[in-house]
């Protein structure tokens, strides 16, 4: 099975991916990696190799297509692809989105220790920066490959971070990976499947013992479980989700403490 890993800046795939590698024994490409191999077969470093990406950008063609080299000449191997546009290069793999709060995203790119480059004064300049390189990679990927990263129709599985721990995350995409590649067989058609934490659809101060009461058989039902089997319909805008139906699923989802609701966004 191949994985091809993408995310928000901030979301943990690349820990997820290092996960998936060591406890999981799949083999890990990263775009990194896949440079440095590449600088090895043209004799040069990856600091020369850099600095011509810089001025040319057949080279990132180059590291593009040895992507998909990669994963065409290794179809008998479990591989790992943690890079921005693996999912579209590699031939077929199962395609996962890493989102996560802006706020939670700050929060951790201001605790890791990433180098002068990626130091911050504050939660709110963390928050400004990580927006705007967003940005301006959306930009700069349409305006090389004429892509959208973060159009999630692109994906199989879109999986919020912000709650859950990187290492339930790389159980949780196996588990999805192995249902999505049965169903594919039977099939032949693509799906895509979105997860969020119950905690980002409901407000604990909102929740009254009348609401417990009516969602009690559900919670029992739902324990347990990493995610349940109703769909709740939501709207999303910028950070934010409202529940627009399937409110009794999430509101019993987050009293019986189960990490993922699956989502779909309408309007």
């Amino acid at each position: 099975m191949h994985i091809t890993m993408t995310g928000n800046l901030g979301s943990g795939k690349s820990t997820i991916c290092k996960l998936l590698n060591e406890k999981y024994q799949y083999e890990m490409y990263s775009t990194g990696k896949v440079q440095r191999e590449l600088a090895r077969q043209m004799n040069m470093t990856t600091l020369e190799l850099n600095q011509l990406m810089c001025s040319d950008k057949k080279y990132d063609k180059m590291i593009d297509d040895e992507t998909a080299r990669i994963s065409r000449d290794n179809k008998d191997k479990d591989i790992i692809f943690d890079s921005r546009l693996a999912w579209h290069f590699v031939e077929h793999s199962f395609k996962v989105f890493v989102s996560v709060s802006l706020e939670v995203a700050a929060e951790r790119v201001m605790n890791d220790q990433r180098g002068a480059e990626e130091k911050y004064s504050s939660l709110e300049e963390a928050k400004k920066l990580l927006a705007e390189r967003a940005a301006t990679e959306k930009v700069r990927y349409k305006d090389i490959y004429n892509l959208n990263y973060m159009d999630f129709t692109n994906y199989n599985l879109i999986i919020d971070s912000t709650y859950c721990t990187q290492d339930k995350i790389a159980e949780i995409v196996l588990k999805e990976a192995k249902a999505y590649e049965e169903q594919y067989e039977k099939t032949g058609k693509e799906t895509t499947k979105m997860l969020v934490s119950p905690r980002r659809l409901i407000k604990e101060a909102e929740i009254t013992q009348a609401d417990k009461m009516a969602v009690a058989d559900l919670v029992q039902e739902y324990a347990k479980s990493y995610a349940i089997n109703n769909t709740v319909l939501v709207t999303k805008e910028e950070d934010d989700y409202t529940v627009v139906e399937g409110s009794q699923y999430a509101l019993a989802a987050y009293l019986a403490e189960v990490p993922y609701v699956p989502i779909e966004t309408v309007g």
